[in-house]
């Protein structure tokens, strides 16, 4: 069966007694004619991919081609060798990591695009610093990478996960809403928590708008996706308090659809409007061309 709204999981979950990760491997090992323990190990790949994209991440400072990103991430792990950050060690390895595997994509490095590469920092980097945090399994971890890979799943019937079609909102906002899903997982919330968080940080980032200085996935993407890292945490925190989103998650998609719809198709990765039109872009722009015309 296909699973289309949170709705007909939330029933399916209570009548089955069952976690969203326990009814998605299922699932899944339906759909590919597959066992669970299989289902798992693919996912395991995944996880392990992520690993990696971080540890090269930190690594490295090695600049993009088009120079603009690649040692952000040096920069801030220089600060925190410094001066620790106000919020604490779990704060420095999420920014911190969110940028490593950011911009190991820029590297065209290997990454898991999570949902999409735009947005692949944001669910390794909670969900792998909370399990170094908290000692968690890796287990656990897959069993919250597994969680975010549905809630990202149900929230594609609805909308494409594309910056091309519903801005921003859809890639490195859905991302934070799948990392807000992880984070409630691994720490032991229930599936109307897990439900809670998503639509807490879909909510509050509805209109993000995707507008790639020059159409690279640099300017603004790399940083939004630590920003989005942080967002991701707040919603879980949030969720795990008790603090419920007064919209329905089903409905919040339905928003962020109609939201999509309804935005310029200048602030949908054309690099027609937004930042990718502000004098600096510009001049960036003609001097990406001349930096091209020279090579």
């Amino acid at each position: 069966m296909t699973i289309l709204s949170f709705k007909e999981l939330n029933e399916l979950s209570v009548s089955r007694n069952k976690c969203i990760y326990e009814i998605a491997q299922e699932e899944e090992a339906k759909l590919q004619e597959k066992d669970v323990s299989e289902i798992r190990s693919s996912v395991a790949i995944n996880l392990s991919a992520m690993k990696a994209a971080i540890k090269n991440g930190l690594n490295s400072s090695e600049k993009s081609i088009s120079g603009w990103c690649g040692d952000d991430c040096a920069k801030l792990q220089k600060k925190y060798k410094q001066k620790r950050a106000l919020f604490g060690n779990l704060f420095e390895k999420i920014t911190t990591y969110a940028l490593a595997v950011s911009e190991e994509n820029l590297r065209m490095g290997r990454i898991v695009a999570c949902p999409t590469a735009g947005s692949c920092g944001i669910v390794p980097s909670v969900l792998i610093s909370i399990a170094e945090e908290n000692n968690i399994s890796e287990e656990k971890q897959i069993d919250a990478l597994i969680t975010a890979g549905y809630i990202g799943l149900i929230i594609s019937y609805k909308v494409s996960l594309a910056g091309a079609v519903a801005g921003c909102q859809a890639e490195c906002g859905v991302a934070s809403a799948m990392a807000a899903a992880a984070a409630v997982e691994m720490l032991g919330g229930t599936t109307q928590e897990i439900f809670q968080a998503v639509a807490l940080a879909l909510k509050n980032i509805l209109g993000l708008t995707c507008d790639p200085v020059c159409g690279l996935v640099e300017v603004p993407c790399v940083k939004r996706n630590v920003f989005l890292g942080i967002h991701a945490i707040t919603a879980s925190e949030l969720a795990l308090g008790g603090v419920e989103s007064k919209i329905p998650l089903d409905e919040v998609v339905d928003a962020l659809c109609q939201t999509g719809q309804l935005m310029s198709p200048l602030l949908k990765e054309t690099s027609q409007g937004g930042l990718a039109k502000t004098k600096t872009a510009k001049d960036l722009k003609k001097q990406l061309k001349q930096k091209k015309e020279d090579v």
